[in-house]
């Protein structure tokens, strides 16, 4: 989850590593640090906290260094203190290493590492990395390269590292080892990031090494190896990114920015998605996934695994794939599918979700769910597909098929725009596999069509309408310490996803329950200084809704309705309205969900929180 930074070229590297850090501090901000090579000596500077406290210590340094690799970190050894800042070095104080990842035989090679008089100054699992390839290092006849190489070969565990050595000033060495890492190509010069936002304002070019690679780069090109030491053939991709995409553009934050964006991806993904030629003929799709036809055949069963606000996506996407194509669907946190995995069914898909992908559990999950089916006899083959935002992730080097969600660059660490593009990809997933399996008629899919196709302007509609109210609202809520949210059907996710918004950024403790199970339990929390906020779409589960909601008033609760616009029957029961436009209760969730974005974003901001680096979180997930 931490990100790491390299540079080696023509210009100061100092400055670009910051640069870079800045678009990765979302990847974790407990302390950052950059280290440097420069007419032989190696320069190490670290500072506890955000970036900041990092960049003030730079201020006063004039460092020529064409050469570095920097590091912004989310702590899982050691306190988040200096000392256990990133870049770690050797003994000597010669060669330094920054890494994502956890190794977990680290007690181990410290003991070892000891024995031989190594010193260690830190509680974290990365400082045997520099001493393990100094240890190397000393071996008659091996290269920078060779000792790194050898050195990561000891290594157990999850890793992206990069490391600089004093004695080879024109070396930055990469290794990839389940944790992500991209190579960018410049100009005379190269970079590495764990994540391309650190690249696209010097390149499109980048090369994402895969597992079990390493990198020597030097200011003449990029050679890349396997652990085992042999070459190999690489070729660069070109991303379709482009610098003003990373930047928050008049927004206070980029979370507010990224809600914004909503209406914009669901029309990227309608465009993206939509079939333009389809014809209304029974047994015929009007989306193009761009997946094959086998993935559809003799589909019996679904399972999905997720993690955080992708599975809130995952239970939206179960309610609509047996609701509408008639598919049994299971839902699975991706670190619990990992350990008690169900039985082994025939015809089974097995759907992934990361907005990054690179979501360490969910790609372990594929992983082992991909080998344990291909341990068996051939019916019980892998049927794998990924719904990822990052097309040249992990994610989609894993597995088959993707589906591309389309969502752009998310810098936020609360996903917004990244769970409606989500939710896009599950609706038209479930229309495809409704018009394969001929589950719906051709008018039941046209009606779906333009129930969707409408949704970018009613989302435009609450953002025009709504924000400034909400803004306003949010100052009955600055000292609230509980929330209640809840929903029927298919808006239980949208209440489950609303709490964790507002527990991610304000930090307040916020529930989301089935509305109909508030009386078995739950309802003993309530009473007038605990907010219940009720998704009551008119639908199959309306009165029930409202029912519920109802239960909480009687408790002294005050209630939040997210209801739709001009309800008379809501009016009378809510304290205060969410009004969205008027939806199929199918379609809800694009919009229910955006009041409750803006909710959580301004009682965080009202309380003067970092709404786009929340305390202890990161964006990608990247250790277990």
């Amino acid at each position: 989850m931490c990100g790491i930074v390299g540079y080696i070229g023509t210009r100061a590297a100092t400055e670009i590593l910051l640069a870079g850090l800045e678009k990765l501090e979302y990847r974790g901000y407990d302390s950052a640090g950059v280290a440097t090579v420069s007419e032989g000596n190696l320069d190490c500077v670290r500072a506890k906290g955000k970036l900041c406290n990092l960049q003030e210590k730079l201020e006063s340094l004039n460092n020529p260094a064409r050469l570095g690799i920097g590091h912004t970190r989310w702590a899982t050894h050691g306190k988040p203190e200096e000392y256990n800042a990133h870049p770690h070095t050797d003994t000597n104080r010669r060669l330094a290493v920054v890494q994502n990842g956890i190794i977990e035989n680290y007690r181990d090679l410290r003991s070892k590492l000891k024995a031989k008089g190594h010193e260690f100054r830190s509680e974290t699992d990365t400082e045997v990395i520099p001493h393990l390839i100094a240890d190397y290092l000393s071996v008659s006849g091996n290269s920078f390269l060779d000792a790194v190489r050898q050195a990561v070969n000891d290594l157990k565990g999850a890793f992206a590292i990069a490391a600089i050595c004093a004695d080879y000033p024109d070396e930055l060495i990469v290794a990839r080892q389940q944790a992500p890492l991209v190579i960018g190509f410049g100009q005379g010069e190269f970079f590495c990031a764990s994540d391309t936002p650190a690249l696209v304002q010097y390149t499109k070019a980048i090369l994402p090494l895969e597992n079990g690679e390493l990198a020597r780069i030097t200011p003449l090109g990029v050679e890349v190896y396997n652990f085992a030491g042999d070459k190999l053939r690489k070729a660069p991709r070109t991303l379709n990114w482009n610098p003003v995409m990373v930047e928050k553009q008049g927004f206070r934050h980029f979370m507010l920015k990224e809600i914004y964006e909503q209406p914009g991806v669901v029309r990227a993904c309608l465009e993206a998605y939509l079939s333009s030629g389809w014809q209304s003929e029974a047994g015929t799709s009007p989306i193009n996934l761009g997946l094959p036809s086998e993935l559809f055949s003799e589909v019996q069963q679904i399972q999905i695994v997720a993690c955080g606000t992708s599975w809130h996506a995952a239970l939206v996407g179960k309610y609509l794939l047996e609701q509408l194509a008639g598919i049994p669907t299971n839902v699975h946190y991706a670190s619990e599918f990992r350990y008690a995995p169900p039985p082994l069914t025939p015809n089974t898909l097995t759907i992934g979700i990361s907005q990054s992908g690179e979501t360490a559990d969910t790609l372990a999950a594929l992983t082992m769910e991909q080998q344990r089916r291909a341990d068996k006899e051939p019916r019980w083959q892998a049927r794998l597909l990924g719904i990822t935002n990052r097309p040249e992730s992990s994610l989609a080097q894993l597995v088959p098929h993707i589906i591309d969600t389309h969502g752009g660059i998310e810098i936020g660490v609360a996903a917004t725009k990244s769970f409606v593009a989500q939710l896009m990809a599950f609706y038209c997933l479930t229309l495809d596999f409704a018009a394969h399996r001929q589950s719906l008629s051709t008018t039941e899919i046209e009606k779906m069509l333009g129930g969707l196709q409408q949704l970018p302007a009613q989302m435009e509609l609450i953002l025009e309408s709504q924000e400034r109210y909400i803004e306003e609202l949010a100052h009955s809520y600055v000292d609230t310490t509980d929330f209640i949210f809840v929903g029927r059907g298919i808006s239980f996710p949208i209440a489950l996803e609303g709490a964790l918004k507002l527990k991610e950024i304000s930090y307040i403790h916020a529930e989301g329950y089935p509305s109909g199970e508030l009386k078995h339990g739950p309802i003993a929390l309530l009473d007038a200084k605990v907010p219940v906020v009720s998704i009551a779409i008119p639908g199959k589960v309306y009165e029930k809704a409202l029912s519920n909601a109802q239960e909480a008033k009687a408790r002294d609760s005050e209630l939040i309705g997210v209801t739709q616009l001009n309800d008379e029957e809501a009016a009378e029961i809510f304290d205060k309205i969410l009004p969205v436009p008027p939806v199929d209760e199918l379609l809800s969730p694009i919009l229910t969900v955006i009041p409750l974005q803006l909710l959580a974003y301004h009682i965080a901001a009202r309380r003067g929180l970092d709404v786009d680096q929340p305390r202890n979180l990161a964006k990608s997930v990247t250790v277990e």
